[in-house]
């Protein structure tokens, strides 16, 4: 049964790939840029080999724990996790639950970023080739480190998944496990500063992490290559001990899981209330304006787009805080208005097949893109404009104001045109409602990095012009550049912003039925 989910995992991810050349793309892109790293990794530990032992138990330890670590938290986000296999789908087969383990295991050690660990893992032989008790350490120790990687990986996403059963729980537990993942800068470099950690330093407590689960496995080899035996053979209970918790703890997550189906909640409302429905004008706009309004102020997979807004004044302030930090923060709007004007640039993800209901009713193209632009910056717009006015009244300098606001309503009201294109174009695999919320399609990661960055250079590239006047009078303390700034950020912006509803609405009268289908295709993926 093992063998029948591995070869259905590779039929699954082909069937995704043949299905969609630019999903296909992206997975050689992903897998292009994996070797490169992974020959990079392999040519430095060549060179290692050549070094102290010390020095090389300091390399090893310090990036096989990094490593470990990043298997647990770090896919969450950057890369997500792989749905090919997921257990939901896999609790009709007839198997235990330690094979399905083994299953999604094996699976997820085929996957690129288990190939790549496992090489790099594999790797470290050229490095401890110089000593030979090493060697035989290396050969037990090295199967563990890649195993406690992966089970780490597993178990953390099915407790993080599974935890507290309830769907409004995971919601915001998803929305809240962002802010320290944003916040990881600040909070590395505040620990580290306390710490008055340097490189000496560094070397010391290095060693230290392979007495934890995190560097075990991977210290073994380096205290058999130092000859001290008795510390290898307590290190290789210790990794062996971590493996077999992180087991544990997976087997009872993922069988709870599975006996207990993720439980849905629903607000209670009041017989007749509609909500925005019965607030905003009637027709297509501005039903689709209720109904993205709606999305916007209950949907957590929106509401997680808002999570960086009040965190960017935290950054600014941070990275700040030794020169002159009301200069930085004048700048939150501006940043602000970047960062939640482009998450819409494929809105239509969002709707699920429910797109589909909008389709039938014939709304015309023109009135989805303005009803979703209007709730986007129903949200947006007085988010910007707080963040535009309290730095300047703690500074004082009221004159600078009109350029502040002129460059994040230009930056905004640009996002939103060029997004209004783009979502007319593209739709790209998001969580469901209440699903994990990072859960990835393999494949279409790299893509969709891609996408954003080059969607975010148009915006930037658009706006500009307000932009550098802004900057200009903003540095120059120069009111009348201010005012033009505004000014041109307002107008610039809002031709725009028309621009691409008009040109975004025709695209979708006729891409519709195609972003429906792909759509489909995705949900059934």
């Amino acid at each position: 049964m093992v063998a029948t989910l591995l070869r259905l995992r590779f039929r699954v991810l082909g069937n995704q790939l043949a299905r969609s050349p630019w999903q296909l793309v992206g997975f050689i892109l992903g897998a292009l840029y994996g070797a490169v790293v992974l020959l990079g990794i392999v040519a430095g530990l060549v060179l290692l080999g050549f070094g102290d032992v010390r020095l090389a138990g300091i390399v090893i330890v310090g990036a096989g724990s990094l490593v470990t670590l990043g298997w647990a938290l770090i896919p969450l986000v950057a890369f997500g996790v792989d749905t090919t296999l997921d257990p939901d789908r896999l609790v009709v087969f007839p198997m235990s639950t330690s094979r399905m383990m083994v299953a999604l295991t094996l699976a997820a050690v085929c996957g690129i970023p288990g190939i790549i660990t496992a090489a790099a893992a594999l790797a470290t032989i050229a490095t401890w080739a110089h000593w030979p008790a090493a060697i035989i350490a290396w050969v037990v120790s090295t199967p563990l480190a890649v195993l406690t990687a992966v089970v780490a990986s597993r178990a953390v996403s099915t407790v993080a998944s599974g935890f507290g059963g309830g769907r409004r729980f995971r919601e915001v537990a998803g929305i809240l496990v962002f802010i320290p993942i944003i916040l990881a800068g600040p909070i590395i470099a505040g620990v580290a500063g306390g710490l008055a950690i340097n490189a000496d330093t560094l070397a010391e407590l290095v060693p230290l992490l392979g007495w934890t689960p995190l560097g075990a496995a991977w210290a073994v080899p380096a205290d058999a290559a130092a000859g001290d035996l008795p510390a290898a053979a307590a290190k290789l209970l210790i990794a062996l001990v971590t493996l077999a918790a992180l087991w544990v703890l997976w087997r009872a997550s993922l069988a709870r899981s599975l006996v207990r189906p993720r439980l849905s909640s629903a607000a209670a409302v009041r017989a007749g209330s509609i909500g925005w429905f019965g607030r905003v004008p009637t027709g297509a706009t501005g039903a689709i304006f209720a109904r993205a309004l709606t999305y916007w102020t209950r949907d957590p997979r929106y509401l997680r787009q808002l999570i960086a807004v009040p965190l960017v004044p935290v950054l600014l302030w941070f990275y700040a805080r030794n020169g002159d930090p009301l200069v930085a923060l004048a700048f939150s709007a501006p940043i602000i208005a970047f960062v939640i004007g482009i998450v819409v640039y494929a809105d239509i993800s969002y709707d699920g097949t429910a797109f589909g209901t909008e389709l039938i009713t014939g709304a015309r193209g023109h009135a989805d893109r303005l009803g979703r632009i209007l709730a986007a910056a129903a949200v947006a717009v007085p988010l910007v404009l707080l963040a535009a006015i309290l730095p300047i009244a703690f500074a004082g300098d009221w004159t600078q104001l009109p350029g502040i606001v002129g460059m994040a309503l230009g930056i905004l009201f640009t996002c939103y045109g060029v997004c209004a294109v783009t979502s007319a174009q593209l739709v790209v695999p998001v969580p469901g409602s209440g699903d994990n919320p990072f859960k990835r399609v393999p494949g279409t990661t790299f893509l969709q990095g891609l996408a954003f960055f080059g969607i975010w250079l148009v915006a930037l590239a658009l706006s500009a012009p307000a932009v550098i006047v802004g900057i200009i009078g903003y540095f120059m303390q120069n009111p009348a550049l201010s005012w033009v700034a505004f000014a041109i950020g307002v107008v610039l912006g809002t031709a725009v912003l028309v621009g691409g509803v008009l040109i975004g609405g025709k695209m979708l009268d006729r891409t519709g039925p195609v972003l429906l289908a792909r759509l489909k295709a995705m949900k059934n993926a």
